[in-house]
């Protein structure tokens, strides 16, 4: 992001709006090329039981292929062919060569009629229709207090409502912690400059506005630390639930603490991960001790969302779960392989991965974005999975059912119909 702007606040933002429809034309034909939209829900509600958990996999194939087909294959097969699901490759930004954060449009009414505050650009619109996303808004569990449930009273968390919902409820310092994280601070695209993407100068946005009620919105944007442009990869906010028992944090960062986290954020990825525009646009630069502190103190108590089914030591108890359910958690253990990266009870080993997909397939410029290898990723922990929808780290898989199709293909799995219909009812337990 040049350090000064092409041209005037008012040209740019008129030329920016005439290519609005264009650019979202674009992502929505390579989203019905890749997936299957529709509006398919299960029996299965999400922990706030406001929405219904998606089913079916999603991912489009190849003329002529199978999801047996693709498993019979090695990888070198698969790529030689072009067969590699569309779906499964990375998923482009809506508009990549900008990238910056896009929120989904029941946050930006959220935070409108709360706060009149404006996260709608003028030049990007949210991609994914919203019976693809997490429940909005999500419940709020804490660590503290779990005999309270859901502490949101089922509200959208702002600066307007925190202080009545949480006083009596948080200490004095988690309840600072969450007031600075409902603060709005500058952001690349939310400012007062003249190269901001928002009609009108801002404050900025806040860490709940992605992570609403701590969770995830489905908000999405780049990372900050690869570059060039066309290499950076689509970043889907990640929910903030069980921070408590997470030592690594950024999909691609390998950040050692939730301060380490907390104050990088606002120093640089708010920013693309450049500290020159940063300055220029009004960088918080949070104090380690009297604030990220203690705003690192109230994400962590963050609990999961409850799972009936689970004791104590995260295995299901054969009373309460069904026979599908019992099998889906033996294939977890044993031919899914699951549990090696995602050991109960937290379902996570806080380690880093590569799936080395450039096996599969050729890399190739896709809407503006390099389609090349992801690298080393964080494993995400699989609790209360079923609430946090579109999944991976650039949100490419839409259901678990695509999620179960993906490992399978990629691990060579080979596991039958029946039993991958197994292991996504057991998911639905975590």
């Amino acid at each position: 992001m040049p350090v000064v702007p092409a041209g005037p606040f008012t040209e740019v933002m008129a030329r920016d709006r005439g290519a609005l429809e264009e650019f979202g034309s674009r992502q929505n034909a390579l989203l019905l090329e890749r997936y299957i939209l529709d509006d398919d829900p299960s029996t299965v509600r999400m922990s706030g039981g406001s929405k219904a958990v998606q089913q079916g996999v999603r991912v489009r194939l190849h003329e002529g292929t199978t999801w047996e087909g693709l498993s019979s294959l090695q990888p070198a097969e698969i790529k030689q062919a072009g067969h590699f699901p569309l779906g499964f490759r990375p998923l482009p930004h809506v508009k990549h060569a900008v990238g910056g954060m896009v929120f989904p449009q029941e946050q930006i009414d959220g935070i409108q009629r709360l706060e009149q505050r404006d996260l709608l650009r003028f030049d990007i619109a949210f991609d994914f229709p919203s019976h693809l996303t997490p429940e909005f808004p999500a419940p709020i569990f804490l660590t503290t207090r779990p005999d309270l449930g859901d502490v949101s009273k089922g509200q959208l968390l702002s600066f307007r409502n925190y202080y009545e919902l949480f006083d009596g409820v948080l200490t004095p310092v988690q309840l600072d912690g969450l007031r600075l994280l409902l603060t709005p601070f500058p952001q690349q695209q939310f400012n007062q400059t003249e190269d901001r993407k928002v009609a009108d100068p801002s404050l900025g946005v806040t860490c709940l506005d992605c992570h609403t009620n701590f969770h995830s919105n489905a908000a999405f944007h780049l990372n900050p630390d690869t570059r060039p442009q066309t290499h950076r990869f689509r970043l889907d906010t990640p929910s903030l639930r069980g921070m408590f028992n997470q030592q690594i944090h950024g999909s691609k960062r390998s950040l050692r603490s939730i301060e380490d986290f907390t104050e990088f954020e606002q120093r640089t990825a708010y920013f693309d991960g450049d500290q020159v525009t940063a300055a220029k646009k009004g960088v918080h630069l949070p104090d380690r001790a009297s604030q990220v502190a203690l705003m690192a103190q109230m994400q962590n108590i963050i609990d999961l969302p409850p799972a009936p089914k689970l004791d104590l030591l995260g295995r299901l108890n054969p009373a309460l779960a069904s026979d599908v359910e019992l099998l889906g958690e033996e294939l977890f253990f044993g031919a899914g392989k699951c549990n090696t990266c995602h050991p109960p009870p937290f379902f996570l080993d806080n380690q880093m991965h590569d799936l080395r997909l450039d096996r599969f397939y050729t890399p190739a410029l896709i809407n503006d974005q390099m389609n090349v290898a992801d690298g080393p990723i964080k494993t995400f922990t699989l609790r209360g999975i079923k609430d946090s929808p579109p999944y991976h780290h650039d949100g490419r898989l839409l259901t678990l059912e695509d999620t179960v199709e993906f490992f399978n293909l990629v691990l060579t799995l080979n596991l039958t119909v029946d039993q991958k219909t197994a292991l996504v009812a057991y998911l639905r337990c975590l």
